[in-house]
């Protein structure tokens, strides 16, 4: 069985997307024009300091993401499952046909500023913490006498974000080091994702999707909120909207789907730190990358 997973904000870099301008020439002039701003030249020539706005980042990421997405699909080839990493879920909610694209880059877009907007500069904070496993780094989170932090990502074995207030999260970091951790890397973000601080930023979010139709899914979407497949289109937003102030359940997602048979997963979008993680937690599948068009022309021959 085959699954389509999505990369997330992180992913970004200048020049993504360049092979692939004169295939999605059209799909980058209509997310310009929706966004007000070209969204081609970002991506192709930056600065990165631009590219790396969130309210920027994820549309960018998203229809980077979607342009290589139909030069898969046009080879006839459709997913068994389709997930995606944080933003990456929305990715996949396209490709499911939940919403179109000029819906889901407005909805991205939204979703960038109220994220970017949710707490002042320099007051929250994420970081990685290496060799752990998530009963202790949650007991750490628990231990912290000021301050507010939490788990945010449980991204593979060993590998597990924490999020939340900067001064928390720098004392969590030190406590984790102690504990054992093998490593801890501050992430160069401002915005603590995928934790408490981001509930209003939610019931904001919660009240724009309402100006917008869903559909129910066409393809089983993987929820970072639960890892469960979820095909109706009341339960997928709904999960869309608490995943903002959730842990994103990646490790579980991939073994979710490898426990429904999947067994070949094929990363759609810039970069490939979905496929570093879905290696280490599930070291027999196969994985396949689609980060550009020789990338997608192959895809037939090596999926056949």
């Amino acid at each position: 069985m085959l699954a389509f997973v999505f990369p997330g904000q992180g992913s970004q870099y200048v020049g993504m997307g360049k092979d692939i301008i004169e295939h999605s020439r059209d799909l980058f002039e209509k997310a310009s024009e929706i966004l007000k701003f070209d969204l081609l030249k970002l991506c192709i020539e930056g600065p990165q300091s631009e590219l790396d706005k969130t309210e920027n980042t994820q549309p960018a990421i998203l229809t980077v993401s979607y342009a290589l997405l139909r030069e898969v699909l046009a080879t006839g080839i459709k997913p068994d499952y389709v997930a995606g990493h944080s933003l990456g879920e929305y990715t996949a909610a396209l490709c499911a046909e939940v919403f179109s694209f000029e819906d889901a880059l407005t909805i991205t877009r939204k979703r960038g500023e109220l994220m970017q907007n949710a707490q002042p500069e320099g007051k929250g904070a994420m970081a990685a913490v290496l060799g752990l496993d998530e009963d202790t780094i949650r007991t750490i989170c628990k231990t912290i006498p000021t301050g507010y932090v939490d788990i945010a990502n449980l991204n593979c074995p060993g590998q597990i974000v924490i999020a939340g207030h900067t001064e928390a999260v720098i004392k969590a970091s030190e406590l984790a080091t102690q504990k054992g951790a093998k490593k801890v890397i501050p992430l160069k973000v401002s915005i603590p994702s995928h934790c408490l601080l981001m509930e209003d930023a939610s019931k904001k979010f919660e009240e724009f999707l309402k100006n917008f139709k869903f559909n129910d899914s066409s393809i089983p979407v993987i929820s970072n909120v639960d890892a469960s497949a979820k095909k109706k289109a009341s339960e997928i937003i709904d999960a869309l909207i608490k995943q903002l102030y959730s842990p994103v359940r990646w490790q579980d997602c991939v073994k979710y789907m490898s426990s429904r048979g999947v067994d070949i997963f094929v990363e759609i979008g810039p970069g490939k730190v979905l496929s570093g993680l879905i290696r280490r937690i599930e070291p027999s599948v196969k994985i396949l990358n689609v980060e550009n068009i020789n990338d997608a022309e192959k895809i037939r021959e090596v999926l056949q």
